[in-house]
């Protein structure tokens, strides 16, 4: 796989973005028979992370309605600490879109830190039916 990255905004100089919603273990269940961790985990792992920010910001039920932009950058492998962290970019009438970025911790080393993954995903606010409602004002707005 590519590194995308610029060179100007590697590891080395680029801190995750928003706030840190979910960490978890890579586990050699989650690999694909090269032994890299798939991608459709590392994924469910990152809708589970803007879920919990989702539904916090929504004050309940969410869905996942759309995933945009993912980008691949670095593979994750077993034994790596993964860090999801979450980024409120806009809040409509009934959806959240939020940019979460995946960085892997490699060896559990919190000084190599890796950014694995990135997308932006959209969740819509449900009520207790599975309709549509809106998202109440920010608190403190």
């Amino acid at each position: 796989m590519a590194d995308t990255t610029p060179a100007a905004a590697g590891p080395e100089t680029e801190a995750p973005r928003g706030e840190l919603a979910l960490r978890t273990l890579a586990m050699p269940a989650d690999t694909n028979p090269s032994g890299d961790i798939f991608g459709g985990w590392l994924m469910g792992q990152m809708d589970i992370a803007g879920g919990i920010v989702a539904g916090t910001r929504a004050g309940g039920r969410v869905a996942t309605v759309a995933v945009d932009g993912f980008v691949f950058h670095k593979p994750v492998y077993v034994g790596d600490v993964v860090c999801c962290y979450a980024d409120i970019a806009a809040v409509g009438n009934t959806s959240i879109k939020i940019v979460i970025q995946a960085w892997a911790l490699r060896g559990r080393q919190v000084d190599h830190r890796v950014k694995v993954t990135e997308g932006t995903f959209t969740f819509v606010a449900l009520d207790e039916a599975g309709g549509k409602r809106p998202v109440p004002p920010a608190p403190g707005a």
